[in-house]
């Protein structure tokens, strides 16, 4: 690889993009920088400030391939080639070309077009006030809508109008889009303070028509390798590449690819085609291209001589043909991920204990193949799969444990479950005391057990339904205090008990609100004359949410409380398949360290999914 580091003239970079001798990479994001940003850039130019190297390669590279597109707002025909192509500046070349040609209407992200504009007077003072070589103009330069006029009340009243040349005299504002131009002097020609015209021409445009811009550009010589690499080392500022871009430029270099099918392969296409299966599932609505990537990766390393690994670095590593091999495979797997989620009772998005576990459990689903589909090897990746959870093992560094999964689980479950045990399923291990301080949805744990009761058996208590995906949905089913937050508070309850996962239940948002903050006592009467069933049947429908229901009748918390912990204990050793250590006494003192009443309580709101 050979580059040279030269400075241009940032009125010959303009020439170039223009006429589309330089271009950008086919695979590069949309522009999206906004206002502000564009505006500092401006005001960086206008004042001779540096703004960074800009990143070209060569075209004509024999090795690698890549299809380009011109800088957005910039129209050349396809038959206009690029000398070279931009690999990072891209952000600012785009902010610059539409700020400082044409019309100057720059297409910010997310909002209206503005135009910029700097005023003539205000530059002249500061140029008068502090010298040329002190320059601050940050606050001479400014943005306006791409009409050029200020409008207040709803856009009913003009405030500044420079939509033309004469009322931009008239006013004072110099359009940044004339700097290049030879309209820029007749401008100031014209401009009624001729003395204040020399002065902004002298201190102000011809230095910033003078402005260069220093480059570093690879030759033709370049590899994909040392692309991808420089690629992702000059992208550590800013909003920075996803693994996913990066591999989206690598594999567009592919010249065998390209060769064979007359165009670059894009990765871009390739997902959006694979994530419309996805899109058919709610449990998979936070499964990102990444996370694709990283069970592909999983996949092809498993089936290399090399170790089984999902690391960034490795990622990055994967060939087209690897990720053609296996893409698919994972793709299918990543479904009948979604299928065993749902399994489970986990029916969105949002309730997924740990959207990362989803990768190894596709990885899994895959390696195993049609012995997924059995009974005795489902039971075994249901416990695999709790005692991630409840285990609470996915919640840190996981690329390690992502390895070890797909290295000792299919082993596992071909075994029947025999033999030595994976290790999140040995090293896995839950406390009583634990449920004590699960209390929102930032714990996985608490969302597993809310996915538990429903495959356990547990319906909303008014409709008593099994709760399908349609009838989760339907139903708005969250998890909702038992004894109400009021009567909580009316009765002295610690709040830590109030809140915990103890004291909630999955069930619809119509059955929360016919709890009205009342005692049980008061609101079973209620609930059994909406669902028109006997007080037996309620209690029967309460039960199968680990609920002893003498207890709640009675309204006495304590009785609830401890009955409760126990029946969830259970539930959970049977989820895991191995016992729960009881650490707390039987006056509901835990008997670790761990003091749990220290923890502040968070805000409560009215009408939280949780009340």
């Amino acid at each position: 690889m050979g580059f040279q580091t030269l400075s241009h003239k940032l009125s010959e970079l303009l020439a170039r993009t223009m006429d589309g001798r330089i271009q950008l990479p086919d695979f590069q994001r949309s522009y999206v920088w906004d206002d502000e940003r564009v505006r500092q850039l401006l005001v960086s130019i206008a004042q001779g400030h540096p703004l960074g190297v800009l990143l070209l390669l060569e075209t004509g590279n024999e090795k690698i391939h890549f299809e380009s597109k011109p800088l957005e707002g910039v129209k050349v025909g396809p038959e206009v080639q690029p000398d070279n192509l931009v690999l990072d500046g891209q952000q600012r070349l785009t902010s610059l070309t539409q700020a400082l040609t044409g019309e100057g209407i720059v297409q910010i992200s997310g909002a209206r077009p503005r135009r910029y504009f700097i005023d003539v007077q205000q530059a002249v003072a500061v140029v008068q006030e502090r010298g040329e070589e002190e320059l601050d103009l940050s606050g001479a330069i400014e943005s306006f809508p791409a009409d050029g006029v200020r409008r207040t009340n709803f856009n009913r009243d003009i405030v500044l109008d420079v939509s033309t040349t004469t009322l931009q005299q008239e006013h004072g504002w110099f359009p940044l889009n004339l700097v290049f131009t030879d309209e820029a002097t007749n401008w100031l020609f014209d401009y009624p303070d001729s003395a204040a015209a020399k002065t902004f021409l002298n201190a102000v445009l011809s230095p910033m028509k003078s402005y260069t811009i220093p480059a570093i550009e690879l030759d033709k010589q370049t590899t994909m390798d040392a692309v991808t690499t420089v690629f992702e080392k000059v992208n550590q500022g800013g909003v920075k590449l996803t693994v996913f871009e990066l591999l989206t430029a690598k594999f567009a270099g592919d010249r065998k690819y390209h060769a064979a099918h007359g165009h670059a392969f894009r990765l871009r296409d390739d997902w959006n085609r694979l994530s419309d299966r996805f899109a058919e599932h709610p449990v998979l609505k936070s499964f990102e291209r990444d996370d694709l990537l990283q069970v592909v990766t999983l996949l092809a390393s498993h089936s290399r001589s090399t170790a089984t690994t999902a690391r960034k670095e490795d990622v990055l590593k994967l060939s087209l043909e690897e990720y053609q091999q296996w893409s698919e495979v994972a793709a299918d797997a990543v479904v009948k991920a979604s299928h065993f989620l749902e399994e489970q009772s986990i029916h969105a998005a949002g309730d997924v204990p740990y959207p990362k576990q989803t990768v190894p459990l596709a990885a899994v689903i895959a390696l195993l193949g049609k012995t997924a589909l059995t009974h005795g090897a489902r039971r075994l990746l249901r416990q695999w799969y709790w005692c991630g959870v409840l285990g609470e093992l996915y919640g840190g560094a996981i690329g390690t444990r992502f390895v070890r999964d797909v290295e000792e689980v299919p082993t596992w479950v071909r075994n029947d479950g025999a033999g030595e045990p994976p290790v999140t399923v040995s090293g896995a291990y839950f406390q009583e005391s634990r449920l004590s301080t699960m209390r929102t949805r930032n714990s996985a744990a608490y969302k597993g057990v809310q996915a538990l009761l429903m495959a356990g058996g547990a319906t909303d208590w008014q409709d008593h339904q099994q709760i399908s995906r349609a009838h989760y949905l339907e139903l708005a089913i969250d998890i909702h205090h038992i004894f109400p937050q009021k009567w909580c508070d009316d009765h002295d309850v610690f709040w830590g008990d109030r809140d915990s996962i103890i004291n909630k239940t999955p069930i619809g948002a119509s059955t929360n609100r016919m709890l009205q903050g009342d005692a049980p006592s008061v609101y079973l009467p209620r609930l059994r004359a909406k669902a028109r069933i006997s007080d037996d049947e309620l209690d029967e429908v309460i039960a199968a949410h680990c609920i002893d229901t003498d207890a709640l009748r009675a309204d006495d918390f304590e009785a609830f409380f401890a009955a409760r912990r126990a029946a969830l204990c259970e539930l959970i050793a049977a989820a895991m398949s191995k016992p729960v250590s009881r650490d707390v006494d039987e006056q509901g003192t835990a008997e670790t360290s761990v003091d749990a009443s220290s923890e502040e309580p968070e805000p409560a709101e009215e009408m939280t999914p949780e009340d």
